[in-house]
């Protein structure tokens, strides 16, 4: 008998690959990080601002994962609201009278 591999868990990295960032991403932020790479791209031509296209998509990888997260709607609908009981504060045992 062998064993199976087991399916991730978690969210998935997509990397910076801008076709993975897209498809991750949830339909209404899809055409927000669409205009915003076009224009990085054609900022890209001048070298000196090569480097956005690479803050662009480190950016929206962080937003995937972020959006992809179970419970990321309720938790910036909580925030929105100054829900504050609904986040659970964690202080570490060794910083106990320092926070």
């Amino acid at each position: 008998m062998s064993a199976q591999p087991v399916d991730p868990v978690g969210v998935r990295d997509p990397g910076e690959d801008p076709a993975a960032i897209f498809e991750m991403l949830p339909p209404p932020h899809r055409a927000q990080f669409r205009a915003e790479y076009d224009e990085a791209l054609e900022a890209a031509h001048d070298l000196a601002r090569f480097k956005q296209v690479q803050t662009l998509l480190r950016q929206w990888r962080l937003r995937a994962i972020a959006y992809a997260r179970p419970g990321y709607e309720e938790a910036v609908q909580d925030a929105l609201h100054e829900r504050a009981e609904m986040f659970t504060r964690y202080t570490p045992p060794e910083w106990e009278g320092r926070v």
